[in-house]
């Protein structure tokens, strides 16, 4: 039995008010996703605003969101995944299998980084291409993804690293590894772009610096022996039943962000098919999708902060406690995404403005948010109780959810749609599978709900 005497433990998740508890948890990982979520933003508006390109370059953007959502996929994998095995085995105090489960989600995510990085830069302009890239945008495209896929192993291990930081008691050092993040992003980026006329390359560089400077930050922090969970020879062999186990709960993230990605390849292509100028249709879905993915991650953060709490106390059996977090983490997330609609419907020219000066991507920027964020309001629901059920390990029902609302609902509207009213059809798929996917996915939560009541369990 391992000596763990005067370590930190975070019992606090069974037995402080849920209330608090959420807050402590949640407040950390909102302010450092929406810190992510303006970091790319800010990416997309220096870029935007470079002389003589910015459009274009703003559209070559576009096409590599679903480069960037494959990538997350497998990222989110091995994290996620790695993560929730991390809350349970504290709950349960399994404190030798947690110390392995760190290990092994640090050398997945270097295998997997590594992989992945070599296969894409193999077939690069072909994929860019397939994404919806054109001759005038492909140039920007392959800039930034080149300097992106090269430190593409950092990038793996800076967001698992992180998600195993908040999983394993430290919220608040999370949020601030991604505040460095944001914060070096947001001085070297300008330089990088405009000082140095680097262009779309410096903005990737810009990225990846940024990382690698608080990668080494999160590596000296889990490195305290001090802590439960650090990083210690020994624990960095991969065993199959962890891997097994990590990858099972790590597929619902993967086919989330794989989704995604499909999604934005379709979108893309519908867009340039359709529409009388495709690059500009693109980047106009590349702002609309940004300013809309602001909100989204402020919900995820919620659900971060949720994450361990019901983790932790779903491995305890305190299913009380479960439920409590879960409904009010569905009220704020609701609020958040309502305040989001509100924005996009209201103010959406100001939003636009932001990005570009070009009258005519400004206009359709601002009709493509406002029909984007129809039913915004309810986004926030669905993507908490999808988490949820992540978290407390039934990885069918999340993964069932995430499938719904981007591929067996989007995808259909996606194709069908555009035949009978053009562009229209895409930018309108969006809002009707979310409203969709949030009517099954109240069916779903009320379906376990009743599951733990014939069990006689009282939640």
């Amino acid at each position: 039995m391992s000596n763990n005497t005067g370590r930190k433990v975070p019992t606090e998740l069974g037995t402080e008010k849920v209330g608090k508890l959420l807050m402590q948890y949640a407040i950390p990982a909102i302010i450092a996703q929406t810190a992510a979520s303006l970091y790319n933003m800010i990416d997309s508006i220096f870029i935007g605003h470079i002389p003589g390109v910015g459009a274009d370059a703003i559209s070559g953007l576009a096409t590599t969101f679903p480069f960037m959502n494959l990538s997350a996929a497998f990222g989110a994998m091995v994290g996620v995944g790695g993560a929730t095995q991390l809350s349970v085995r504290l709950g349960q105090r399994d404190y030798d299998s947690a110390k392995t489960i760190l290990g092994n989600l640090v050398t997945l995510n270097v295998i997997v980084g590594v992989l992945f990085a070599a296969v894409s830069l193999l077939f690069l302009d072909e994929v860019l291409f397939f994404f919806g890239a054109s001759e005038n945008t492909l140039p920007f495209a392959r800039d930034f993804m080149i300097v992106i896929l090269l430190g593409n192993v950092v990038t793996h291990l800076y967001f698992g690293i992180n998600a195993a930081l908040r999983s394993s008691g430290h919220p608040k050092q999370a949020m601030q590894a991604t505040i460095i993040t944001v914060i070096m992003n947001i001085i070297l980026a300008p330089i990088f772009i405009f000082v140095f006329g680097w262009g779309i390359k410096g903005a990737a560089l810009a990225t990846i610096l940024a990382q690698c400077i608080t990668l080494t930050w999160q590596i000296r922090l889990l490195s305290n022996p001090n802590e439960l969970l650090h990083l210690q020879p020994g624990i960095y062999r991969l065993r199959k039943s962890i891997v097994k186990s990590i990858l099972k709960i790590g597929m619902s993230p993967f086919f989330i962000n794989a989704a995604a990605c499909i999604v934005v390849i379709i979108i893309n292509k519908g867009l340039r098919s359709y529409s009388d100028n495709g690059d500009t249709s693109i980047a106009a879905y590349g702002i609309a999708n940004r300013m809309q993915f602001i909100f989204v991650m402020v919900v995820l953060g919620l659900t971060q902060g949720m994450q361990p709490i019901v983790g932790y106390n779903y491995g305890a059996k305190q299913f009380a406690r479960v439920k409590s977090t879960l409904m009010l983490t569905i009220y704020w997330a609701t609020l958040v995404t309502t305040i989001g609609f509100v924005i996009c419907e209201f103010m959406p020219e100001i939003v636009a403005h932001a990005f570009t000066t070009d009258p005519k991507l400004i206009e359709h920027s601002a009709w493509a948010m406002r029909v984007m964020s129809i039913f915004m309001p309810i986004i926030g629901f669905q993507l908490v109780t999808t988490n949820f059920f992540q978290s407390i390990g039934k990885v069918n029902k999340s993964i069932f959810l995430s499938l719904t609302r981007q591929v067996l609902l989007l995808i259909p509207l996606l194709v069908i749609l555009p035949m009978f009213i053009g562009e229209n059809g895409v930018w309108y798929s969006m809002p009707i599978s979310d409203s969709i996917a949030a009517l099954l996915t109240v069916i779903m939560l009320v379906i376990q709900f009743r599951e733990w009541k014939r069990e006689g369990i009282e939640a």
